[in-house]
């Protein structure tokens, strides 16, 4: 039997309990001292096992990622080839030159700076309107209770389900009855494609909002009314700030589409110098006999520009939801 006062018996003992200690004040896991640390030969690579487990997807994510790659490498080949047609580019780069840039950014029969900056305001107006339109529509359904509120959100779905292209005659008919009364937001006019955008898109970003809303605890509503805040002060100064991201989507999705929008803005806008790119753009290859592909491409990239900005830029938005550890 050892003796009890005899203090080297249990020193091993007291030392694993001491490295163990300050394992646990280290943040690590203490029974990891405890196993043992495997010291044989590494298995061998297996081809077919790694194929079958993990292989397969990184050759369809390279074939997915050259299939994304391929327009937008083939469209910058073409706006460096100095000749306009596509079929002396169907070799990638097989000429490159800044011609098709300079010629489009110089031509005086093609206002592109000009199509550029009415794009730009256009869609960063339609942009920032959308979102703050359609956050209090949301803010509305999500947290108020009032007569036609479920007609209302079933009315959203319901007439986002027929395409804008039939709208587009009853558009112009309107715009055009505006126009001779109020000539400023008529026919020809930014405001009035602006308008028109805002309530076209005001369906459907309603809606999208809304859900998003709903997933923010009503218990941060409550709270703030206790300490005396209304539905203005709890919309501008905690609701918007939570739902950044679903706000940062809907900006980014309303941004592309004025950017793309061709059909209503070739009908609401008749003056060269107040068209905007889709519009003007179209222009350089609307000639059977001859399209500027070339310069249609290089348009193109440069019109390409600020929506990857946007993106880039609104992007730790949307990766990351805001509303995670809100309430406690």
């Amino acid at each position: 039997m050892a003796d009890p006062l005899d203090t080297s018996a249990g020193t091993p003992r007291r030392e694993g309990d001491l490295l163990r200690s300050e394992a646990f004040v280290a943040g690590l896991d203490p029974h990891a001292l405890d196993t043992p640390k495997r010291t044989g030969p590494r298995r061998p690579f297996n081809f077919r096992r790694w194929f079958f487990a993990t292989g397969w997807r990184h050759i369809v994510g390279v074939i997915m990622v050259a299939f994304a790659l391929l327009p937008i490498v083939f469209v910058i080949s073409s706006s460096l080839n100095p000749r306009g047609t596509l079929t002396g580019s169907n070799a990638l780069f097989s000429a490159i030159g800044l011609d098709s840039y300079i010629r489009i950014l110089t031509d005086p029969q093609v206002p592109y700076p000009m199509w550029f900056g009415n794009t730009i305001l256009i869609a960063s107006v339609t942009a920032i309107g959308t979102v703050f339109l359609g956050a209090l529509a949301a803010y509305s359904f999500s947290r108020m209770r009032f007569t036609g509120r479920r007609v209302g959100l079933i009315t959203i779905v319901v007439v986002q389900m027929f395409p804008q292209l039939l709208a587009v005659v009853a558009i112009f008919l309107l715009m055009s009855a505006i126009g001779d009364w109020f000539p400023a937001i008529g026919l020809n006019s930014h405001i009035g494609l602006i308008m028109v955008y805002l309530g076209g898109a005001l369906g459907v970003n309603t809606y999208l909002m809304y859900g998003f809303f709903n997933t923010v605890p009503a218990s941060i509503d409550e709270a703030a009314k206790i300490d005396g805040a209304g539905h203005a002060r709890i919309f501008f100064t905690i609701i918007l700030r939570l739902t950044a991201p679903i706000l940062a989507v809907v900006a980014l999705l309303s941004f592309i589409f004025t950017v793309n929008e061709f059909v209503v803005a070739s009908v609401l806008l008749i003056d060269a110098e107040k068209q905007t790119l889709a519009v003007g753009l179209t222009k350089l290859v609307s000639n059977p006999r001859y399209a500027d592909w070339s310069a249609f491409s290089a348009g193109a990239v440069m019109a390409a520009l600020p929506v990857v900005a946007l993106f880039l830029f609104l992007q730790k938005y949307i990766v990351g939801g805001l509303t995670a550890g809100a309430v406690k």
